[in-house]
């Protein structure tokens, strides 16, 4: 569940602070004033966010997973939504970022020995 809540979150948040690019041909207001889209958008993302680091340290019982999780997917989320809205192909280096990214969650997802 804090998985999902994370990967929503961090959609949402890309189109808070992206969506001004996406839509700044088509001239659609409310993304040209940011002032109103971090004020609708802040409190919905951030309560979305605290919820998915209250459910990791429920499970994990730290918040250093939430954190790495939270970390690689919000770069794996950036990379999709980029290339897929913005058309900002990634190069080698951002596909080894990724990748990284990946790595970073299989090992805090599936790192509960010992903990």
């Amino acid at each position: 569940m804090a998985m999902a809540i994370l990967v929503i979150s961090n959609i949402f948040a890309w189109w808070q602070l992206n969506g001004q690019f996406y839509f700044k041909e088509n001239g659609i207001w409310f993304w040209h004033n940011p002032m109103w889209m971090a004020t609708v958008l802040g409190v919905p993302i951030g309560y979305m966010f605290w919820w998915s680091t209250k459910l990791s340290y429920e499970h994990f019982g730290t918040v250093w997973n939430i954190r790495m999780i939270g970390f690689g997917v919000g770069t794996i989320i950036f990379g999709i939504l980029s290339w897929t809205f913005l058309e900002e192909i990634p190069t080698l280096k951002t596909i080894i970022c990724i990748l990284l990214a990946v790595a970073i969650i299989l090992i805090q997802v599936t790192n509960l020995v010992g903990e």
